[in-house]
Parts: C-alpha cells; sequence; structure tokens
C-alpha cells in the first residue's frame, strides 16, 4: 500500500489502542470462544472496503439470523465494528495521492442529517417486531443489488453536482431515511445513498462506493458514541466481541479499498448479488414461518420494482443530457 504518513500514522495509533484495550478489557479464552465475530469480519470488512454496502450488510444477517442473536446486539456490533474499518477504508480513500479529496466535501453534511435520521429511528422504530426487521433488511439489500445489476444505466461523473432544490431535498429526504435504517440494523445508509448518487446524480460507481463508504463510517462513529453515551445501551461483553474483530477490520476493510480501484466493477456487483441472495434464501429456510415469508415476499416485490423503476427512470432522463453534452462546443 502506497499510502502517505496520515494512512500508515492512523494503522499504529489504531493498533496500539487496540493492544491497549485488549490487554486491560479482553482475554485470549473469551477471544477464542468466540472466534465467529472475527472470522465474519473478514469477510464484512472486505465487503465494506469494496462495496457500497457496509460491513454490516454481512455482520447484521449473520448475527442476527445464522447465529441467531439478539438484533439490537447485531445492530450495535455492526456500527461499532464499522467504525473502526470504514474509517480506516476512509483514510485509505483519502490519503490515496490520486485522491481529490474537494470531491468529498458534501461528507460534511451527509452525516449530520443522517444523525438526525438515526436518532429519530432510535427513539421510534425499535419497537419492530425482530422478523419484520429481518426481512426488511435483507429484502433490500437484495432487491437493490439485483435491481441495479439488470439495469444499463451506469454513471460518468466524478463530482456530487446538485443542480436545483429538488436535488439537495431528495439528498436531505434519502439520508435521513439511511439515517432510520441505520437505526435498525447499523447500515443502510450507505446503500441509499449510493443509489441516488448513480442514479439522478451520474456519478461512477467506485466514486459513489466511495462516498457511501465515508458517510457510514461517521455514521457509525456517531452511532456508537450515542448507544455508549446517550443510552448507555452497550454490555461489557459487547465491547469484548469489538475487540475480538477490531484489527480483522482495520486492514480488511482498506484491502477491499485497495480491490476496489483496481477491479472490474461489473464483478462486483454480480458477487453483491450472490451474497444477498443467499442470505435471503438461509433467512427463509432456517425455522420457516407464514409471517417471514410474507414480510419478505412483500418488502421484496415492493423493494425490487421501486429500485427497478427508480434506476430505469433515472436513466432515461439522463439521455437527453448525455446528448447535450456530446453536441455541446
Amino acid at each position: 500500500m502506497n499510502q502517505n504518513r496520515i494512512f500508515k500514522v492512523w494503522l499504529l495509533v489504531a493498533m496500539g489502542t487496540w493492544l491497549v484495550l485488549f490487554w486491560f478489557g479482553n482475554s485470549l479464552a473469551f477471544a477464542a470462544a468466540h472466534w465467529h465475530y472475527p472470522a465474519i469480519m473478514v469477510l464484512g470488512a472486505f465487503v465494506a472496503g469494496l462495496t457500497p454496502e457496509g460491513g454490516g450488510a454481512v455482520a447484521f444477517p449473520v448475527l442476527s439470523v445464522f447465529f441467531d442473536i439478539d438484533r439490537s446486539v447485531a445492530r450495535d456490533f455492526s456500527l461499532m465494528i464499522q467504525s473502526v474499518g470504514m474509517t480506516s477504508a476512509s483514510l485509505f480513500i483519502l490519503t490515496r495521492p490520486s485522491t481529490i479529496r474537494k470531491r468529498f466535501v458534501p461528507e460534511l453534511w451527509f452525516v449530520p442529517v443522517c444523525l438526525v435520521g438515526f436518532v429519530v429511528g432510535m427513539q421510534t422504530l425499535q419497537g419492530l417486531p425482530v422478523y419484520i426487521i429481518q426481512a426488511l433488511f435483507l429484502s433490500l439489500i437484495t432487491a437493490f443489488a439485483i435491481a441495479y445489476a439488470r439495469s444499463s444505466h451506469r454513471g460518468t461523473l466524478d463530482a456530487l453536482e446538485p443542480q436545483s432544490r429538488k436535488d439537495y431535498a431528495l439528498l436531505v429526504g434519502v439520508l435521513f431515511l439511511g439515517g432510520m435504517c441505520a437505526s435498525l440494523f447499523g447500515t443502510g445508509s450507505d446503500i441509499l445513498l449510493y443509489t441516488v448518487l448513480v442514479t439522478r446524480f451520474r456519478m461512477t460507481e467506485k466514486t459513489a462506493t466511495q462516498m457511501s463508504i465515508m458517510l457510514m463510517a461517521g455514521m457509525s462513529i456517531l452511532g456508537f458514541a450515542y448507544r455508549h453515551f446517550i443510552d448507555a445501551g452497550l454490555t461489557p461483553d459487547q465491547y469484548r466481541t469489538w475487540l475480538c474483530a477490531y484489527p480483522v477490520v482495520l486492514f480488511m476493510a482498506p484491502f477491499g479499498a485497495l480491490v476496489l480501484h483496481r477491479m472490474n466493477i461489473e464483478w462486483m456487483i454480480r458477487g453483491i448479488v450472490v451474497l444477498n441472495i443467499g442470505q435471503l434464501a438461509y433467512f427463509n429456510l432456517n425455522k420457516p414461518s407464514m409471517e417471514k415469508m410474507i414480510a419478505s415476499a412483500v418488502f421484496f416485490t415492493v423493494l425490487v420494482v421501486a429500485f427497478t423503476f427508480f434506476l430505469a427512470k433515472m436513466a432515461t432522463a439522463q439521455e437527453p443530457n448525455s446528448a447535450k453534452m456530446r453536441v455541446a462546443p
């Protein structure tokens, strides 16, 4: 990794912090008994750095569905671990010599708007049935992946260029809704932001992915802080499991960002589709119930139609603009 000194200093400081925290707050015996947390995040952190889906897109369903861990604990773990992994990936991106950092200035208002949605979601949505939350999340990420993979539209711009108040209102609405998703799943705001950036604002997948990574990094840090300082809802065991996976995400997320910089984008999209379909299928086949299947079918159908329509409409709307750009002197 040919990074400048800032990223190297971050790695040293982050690892030093982990060593101190692990020494005083964890043990090898606890880590061995909870080996599945770092194992999950080998893939989760790689996905976080490589795709517009945060590490929580792997951590939340695996912990909540596969291991049957309490939904709020899975959400908290997603926020906690992304605060390290996606921050590391963000710093990796920002400190690359080829990065044009002014492209990411909108993050300075993206994150606060998203945080407002998160706080509202924490205050109003937490009483939803667990199977509804799980079905909604898995349907969301699967519908998004399938609709986007089928879409012929791919963005061409490397910078965000809102043209009107309507554009800003759309961004605010998406970010607010994304924050509410994060209050339920520990992730989701990155997916929604990515969708609107590559459609309405015609941005390239790689730049939109980088912006979604940075949004989720900021949201994860603030969500983690909210759960610690405002709710005081984190248990000692949650901190210990966080420490178990901490060093994995510290390095795997920037590795994913490095691969993103070099790989074919279509292979990335296909990989997301396969991953998400498998998770949704397992959710419905494991301890099947009519309620789960109906919720999944309804959410998936509505969301895949909505994503498909939105992507197609945005692509069609941009054709005249593209033609105008080609004939402009």
